[in-house]
């Protein structure tokens, strides 16, 4: 609700001179950024937060792109920075005052929104709600290109704080780690349990100063002695623990990110590797860090390919056919014939395939990939889940994370597109398909 300090700034005389209230949200935009009281501007930035929230969704999508259309720069304040500019090129003053010029008015009037209490929070949401409507509504891309901007800068590593997550945290986070959990659902409190509690599990999670009780992104860890090739043992309720000193492998089995306002600014690169730091630490006996990863685009592709695609040879095509077989994956039969094939296709898939962009396809490679990972096993039959087998097969990988090959492997990947693979991996490739990766 509009507080009565709110109420009373927004309120201005029409041309009869009479009092009355703002007409809608870009207005109060405007009178926002005309304050120059910070104490006025806090209680404006509150009830604009507060309007736009109370707000319908199409009135809240029409300030969006009022946002678009009439918060940009200043023409104006450009053009006049733009003359200054051809009188003197050489001026750093003049170009820096370009510079300031150039900046859309929205930038400012975020920044004066994140003086609210709960601002940054409710700006988050703000743009989550843009992102919903960014298809149909290109003039968005401005305006989403500001939040990502300053979010950026923001959310930066840091204002991260790495906190760890256990059966003791207060319940209110707890219960967002079973609603944000994106890779394997949490199914009920005895279950998030058995991710935290044991001593051979871990949970990490970045939090922003502003968000306190908002963890941004987590990942899970399972303390093993080898290297899993299923999830079902890690999540298993009835499985008996370790003991952490005795084991030798972390495995990053979970990694979800919470804020969909937060979409491309990066925190899993960092977190993975903070997290190697903090089990060393703690663990020094393990030596081994790896991921059990899905791979969610790998059933559409084989799809594709099987449907016309021309980069899986005709005999792989061939035995691929009992993935037509309702059942495959329990029919043992089925199961090993079409083994040495899907291991064949995931190996083309991820050394081989590409995207419009020239990038590996699966996103969750190229998100361990580009952190520095080696794409170190295929695992098939590694998640029989009703969602693993609908968007992977079952399929599942590990990402190896050598803390000594890691900078290596991200500057090949980063540059040019060279990805980290084992040599058990490359085996897989079909001898018609083994040539050099394509750039």
């Amino acid at each position: 609700m509009l507080t009565d300090r709110g109420r009373a700034l927004l309120r201005w005389r029409d041309p009869a001179g009479r009092v009355t209230a703002p007409p809608g949200l870009p207005d109060m935009g405007e009178l926002l950024l005309s304050r120059r009281g910070e104490a006025s501007g806090v209680a404006l930035a509150r009830a604009l937060v507060a309007a736009f929230e109370e707000a319908d969704e199409a009135r809240r999508l029409a300030f969006l792109e009022t946002l678009a259309d009439r918060f940009g720069p200043d023409p104006e304040a450009v053009s006049r920075a733009m003359q200054a500019v051809a009188r003197d090129p050489a001026s750093v003053e003049a170009v820096e005052a370009l510079h300031v010029a150039a900046e859309p008015r929205r930038q400012e009037l975020f920044r004066r929104l994140n003086l609210a209490p709960g601002g940054t929070a409710a700006l988050v949401r703000m743009r989550e709600e843009l992102l919903r409507h960014l298809k149909d509504s290109p003039a968005l891309r401005r305006v989403d290109s500001d939040f990502a901007h300053l979010f950026a800068s923001w959310f930066n590593r840091g204002f991260l704080v790495l906190r760890h997550i256990d059966w003791n945290t207060p319940a209110a986070i707890l219960e967002k780690i079973i609603r944000y959990e994106a890779v394997h659902a949490i199914q009920n409190w005895d279950d998030l349990r058995n991710r935290l509690q044991p001593t051979d599990r871990r949970c990490y999670g970045f939090f922003h100063p502003q968000l306190v009780d908002e963890p941004l992104i987590f990942v899970e860890v399972a303390l093993t002695r080898e290297i899993p090739d299923t999830v079902a043992p890690l999540l298993d309720l009835d499985r008996k623990p370790i003991d952490a000193a005795e084991a030798t492998t972390a495995v990053f089995y979970s990694i979800s990110n919470t804020q969909k306002g937060l979409a491309g600014v990066s925190f899993g690169n960092f977190l993975i590797k903070q997290v190697v730091e903090e089990l060393k630490s703690e663990l020094p006996q393990i030596q081994t860090f790896v991921t059990l990863s899905p791979v969610p685009g790998f059933a559409a592709w084989l799809a594709r390919e099987r449907e016309g695609g021309k980069m899986l040879p005709a005999e792989l095509l061939a035995a691929l056919t009992p993935l037509d077989q309702p059942g495959w994956h329990v029919d043992k039969d089925a199961a090993q014939a079409l083994r040495e094939p899907l291991l064949a296709a995931a190996a083309i898939y991820f050394l081989r395939a590409r995207d419009g962009k020239g990038r590996a396809v699966d996103p969750v490679a190229r998100f361990h990939l580009g952190n520095g990972a080696c794409l170190e096993r295929l695992n098939v039959l590694g998640d029989v889940s009703a969602n693993g087998l609908k968007q992977s097969h079952g399929l599942m990988v590990n990402y190896l994370y050598d803390p000594d090959r890691i900078e290596a492997n991200h500057e090949a990947f980063a540059e040019r597109t060279e990805i980290a693979a084992s040599d058990a991996v490359r085996r897989h490739l079909p001898a018609t398909t083994a040539m050099k990766e394509m750039p």
